[in-house]
């Protein structure tokens, strides 16, 4: 997302999201939540859904698991999302305080939520493009983005990042680290190990397809 901040090359994209989704829902900041829509409008495919859901699921703010039910009823096509449908089973809300009815007769309703649990009047989450990295950009500038693409977006993608960057992680550290299981880190750094071979400076090089069947080099 593209916010007046020092970027964080390590952020976890769940957690990001997550907290934003707190800010918007919990404490009125309307320009956060539109940030965190945008940003899955754009990059949802490259979320670890499984990771979104556990944290949603957990979550103690029946706003927020409202916002991401909607989310899930938004984007009903990715299946992914299914089990975020039953985090909240109650009436529809109004994502203002007050003011939704009038707003809605004279804009309409934002059509990212209609059908959903969150009533959002047209125009309140504003969608702008330059306010969000376009995927090019962000596999630039995010080793975990860019593992996300190669592998698809998993735990398995998030620990090739980290050991990308420390190929001295133990396993227990890379496991706790991508929030993964100590097996999967076992399994990664064994491949890894496989698979990378020492460069002149000394960093590990991969070389080999990915399960996409892209280069990696």
């Amino acid at each position: 997302m593209n916010v007046a901040a020092k970027p964080d090359v390590d952020a976890n994209i769940e957690d990001t999201l997550y907290f934003a989704s707190i800010e918007g829902m919990d404490r009125d900041d309307l320009r956060t939540l539109s940030l965190v829509t945008q940003w899955l409008s754009v990059h949802l495919r490259r979320l670890n859904a499984d990771r979104m859901v556990r944290l949603i699921s957990a979550c103690p703010s029946e706003r927020v698991r409202i916002y991401w039910k909607a989310v899930a009823v938004w984007q009903a096509k990715d299946r992914r999302l299914a089990r975020l449908l039953s985090v909240y089973r109650g009436p529809q809300i109004d994502l203002l305080p007050s003011g939704t009815d009038f707003l809605i007769r004279r804009r309409g309703e934002d059509p990212r939520f209609m059908g959903g649990p969150l009533r959002v009047p047209a125009g309140t989450l504003r969608e702008r493009e330059a306010d969000i990295l376009r995927p090019e950009e962000l596999v630039a500038r995010h080793p975990v983005y860019r593992w996300r693409i190669l592998v698809g977006p998993t735990y398995r993608a998030d620990m090739l990042a980290f050991l990308e960057r420390n190929p001295a992680l133990s396993a227990s550290e890379l496991a706790r680290l991508a929030y993964g299981s100590f097996a999967t880190a076992h399994e990664v750094k064994r491949d890894w190990s496989t698979f990378a071979t020492p460069c002149v400076d000394g960093q590990p090089s991969i070389r080999g397809k990915s399960s996409m069947g892209q280069d990696i080099n």
